[in-house]
């Protein structure tokens, strides 16, 4: 097994899966994106546009590069092209178990024995994602974290059935993408997200029982312990919906109260407050740059 990565495939252009697609061509990969619909993909690739037309703005990305990254990324609607002589792929599908199974049975028909199978999921299960997959020895999670292109930290999560090489091959490529990698059992919520989910259903608690506003509670993390963005703006950021399902599906595989979604973030769910993809949930969003 080779242990140059040189091709990668990225299932999913949405705004995790078009920061992957950026990261890995901006270090030199030939990236397919792929998605069910073009207007998923011009939307992806318009992500990535954007977000490097703002680095040539603040002169922290050339116009040459630009190009180069741009011209690595290919879209693509087929699955199997997209993976067919891939090195690693690397899922970024919306946290849904049956859906990650059901597009690596497709992944597993395409994909060459040696290419490395990735699932970018932040708490699901590997071990139920890839349970169908041969070769399960090749199957991980590489957990990137939102945007991508400027987040260090890249999350490899090993399954109890993940060769040992494999993880450090995960682990040395992550380095080439400029991440700082962690390593972790595939145990629920991984790392950061059992920690992040915790404190940030806490701090929606918080509010709910009138401690104090949603813009001092930030304050307090960022201010108090160094965080570079408080929980309840993250969570807006991340989405309500989305941490909502997270916490959920901690909350029943932990079986512990820590995880109970407090009432405000069921309320607010429902009322479609989920953030900064709607404009507003704990903060109010400028419509212009949702």
């Amino acid at each position: 097994m080779s242990s140059e990565i040189r091709t990668v495939a990225v299932l999913g252009a949405g705004t995790m899966g078009a920061g992957i697609a950026h990261v890995c061509a901006a270090a030199g990969a030939q990236v397919r994106l792929n998605d069910a619909r073009q207007e998923f993909l011009d939307r992806g690739i318009a992500r990535v546009a954007e977000f490097l037309a703002a680095g040539v703005k603040k002169g922290k990305t050339s116009p040459e590069e630009r190009e180069r990254i741009l011209a690595a990324i290919r879209p693509e609607l087929d699955v199997a092209a997209a993976v067919r002589g891939a090195d690693l792929v690397i899922e970024a599908v919306p946290e849904t178990l049956d859906l990650k199974r059901a597009l690596f049975a497709k992944v597993a028909a395409a994909a060459s024995a040696e290419c490395l199978l990735a699932s970018n999921t932040s708490s699901l299960s590997l071990a139920e994602i890839f349970a169908a997959v041969p070769g399960p020895e090749r199957c991980l999670g590489l957990h990137f974290f939102n945007p991508p292109p400027l987040m260090p930290l890249l999350e490899v999560v090993r399954t109890a059935r993940t060769a040992p090489a494999v993880v450090e091959r995960a682990a040395a490529y992550a380095k080439t993408l400029g991440k700082e990698p962690i390593v972790v059992q595939d145990s629920p919520g991984f790392a950061s997200s059992r920690l992040g989910v915790a404190l940030g259903l806490e701090a929606i608690r918080m509010v709910q029982a009138g401690v104090a506003s949603p813009e001092d509670i930030d304050k307090a993390m960022q201010l108090g312990y160094g965080h570079p963005m408080g929980p309840l703006r993250l969570t807006d950021l991340v989405g309500l919906d989305v941490r909502m399902a997270i916490a959920d599906y901690l909350r029943e595989k932990l079986d512990s109260p820590v995880f109970e979604v407090p009432q405000l973030m069921r309320q607010m769910v429902a009322e479609g407050r989920l953030g900064k993809k709607t404009g507003h949930g704990f903060y109010t969003w400028d419509p212009k740059r949702l």
